[in-house]
């Protein structure tokens, strides 16, 4: 058995090998077979060596998904190919073959710089599997820039090509540097919560830095992992250990707004692409915005809802201090402009009709 909670050192073919189903989500990002130094494993074999392998742990993956579960694997163009026909060999439904593009791609000479990474997102039955659409859910264009009345009121999926997610580069503040490698949290985070649910397992057979669990237990799910490196094991258990829930951080806050919750509120607010200013302009924008913030708060383990006026006064401090994120298909939001008042809301906001506001400005909900 996999102990969960906790990411444990050994190779996953092995571990896995005589584990019976428990995982609701697995989430794999191998060492791609290109030179990469890592501390202990060597990211140079022959193309049959690391064909059997990857052939073997996708087994070993497979085996311990429960049958509505989904697998999710990064991989770059080398052997892109190759996974999609291991999983077909496997048996398993491929869902979506998504692109995961980026800035800063690796520097080339004599061929296009590469700027993505392949993410195929496999479910073990072809109907039966966990889809949770309104976590994702983002704006159409017909919402976004022709205010066109036929627009899904819920909004849209987003595509299979996603630009809203920068590589971690190691100069950024959010890099591990013990690590050489390592995945953003805000699309670990996309994954888990449109893939599983709270208190579903997450699994990572090749943990390294830890961020497939840091984003599952952050959103109130549990993990588990597996890494050869000693010491990556110790200091991703290390870097988790560190980690509350949202939901702890709410109810620790007493629903003032903590840092990772603003976090949330950032990544939505980059993932939603739309600046303060149109959200300014267009009460029926700001309401869209309010109730899709809320289903991804559902989505991460935490209860209740912020009000309107909460939430507005949030993405502006956000503004002010320079840390909003900058969207590259709008202009930047200037810091230069004043606080303004919340936007009108185009109708009354769930929060108001069915719940209490206390002074922080979270309400809580009766069914």
């Amino acid at each position: 058995m996999i102990p969960l909670d906790q990411i444990v050192q050994g190779d996953c073919i092995d571990l896995l090998r005589s584990v019976e189903p428990f995982a609701d989500l697995v989430f794999a990002d191998p060492p791609f077979n290109i030179g990469y130094k890592y501390d202990v494993y060597e990211d140079r074999k022959a193309y049959d060596e690391y064909y059997r392998w990857t052939r073997d742990w996708m087994t070993a993956c497979k085996r311990i998904l429960k049958p509505t579960g989904s697998f999710w694997i990064a991989i770059g163009a080398e052997y892109a190919a190759e996974v999609r026909f291991i999983g077909r060999e496997l048996g398993l439904t491929l869902r979506n073959w998504v692109i995961w593009h980026y800035t800063f791609g690796q520097n080339t000479k004599r061929k296009f710089a590469r700027s993505h990474t392949h993410l195929f997102y496999f479910t073990m039955h072809p109907t039966e599997f966990t889809f949770n659409d309104k976590a994702v859910r983002t704006f159409s264009d017909r919402e976004r820039e022709y205010n066109d009345k036929r627009a899904n009121p819920d909004g849209r999926i987003p595509d299979d090509v996603w630009t809203e997610f920068p590589r971690v580069c190691g100069t950024f503040g959010q890099r591990e540097g013990w690590h050489p490698c390592q995945m953003p949290e805000p699309l670990l985070a996309r994954i888990v919560r449109v893939c599983s649910n709270p208190g579903d397992v997450v699994f990572d057979p090749f943990s390294g830095s830890g961020t497939t669990a840091a984003a599952a237990k952050r959103l109130d799910r549990r993990y588990a992992g597996t890494e050869i490196s000693a010491e990556y094991v110790k200091n991703a258990n290390a870097r988790l250990a560190e980690i509350q829930t949202l939901r702890e951080t709410a109810a620790k806050n007493n629903g003032r707004w903590s840092e990772e919750m603003l976090d949330l509120l950032n990544g939505a607010y980059a993932e939603f692409a739309l600046p303060t200013d149109r959200l300014y302009a267009n009460p029926h924008l700001f309401t869209r915005f309010v109730e899709r913030f809320h289903h991804r708060l559902r989505h991460s383990g935490v209860e209740g809802e912020y009000s309107s006026e909460e939430i507005w006064r949030q993405l502006e401090m956000l503004r002010k201090s320079v840390r909003l994120v900058k969207i590259r298909a709008h202009a930047d939001e200037p810091a230069s402009l004043p606080i303004r008042a919340t936007p009108e809301y185009e109708t009354e906001p769930p929060s108001k009709k069915t719940g209490r506001k206390d002074k922080t400005g979270l309400s809580t909900l009766f069914s």
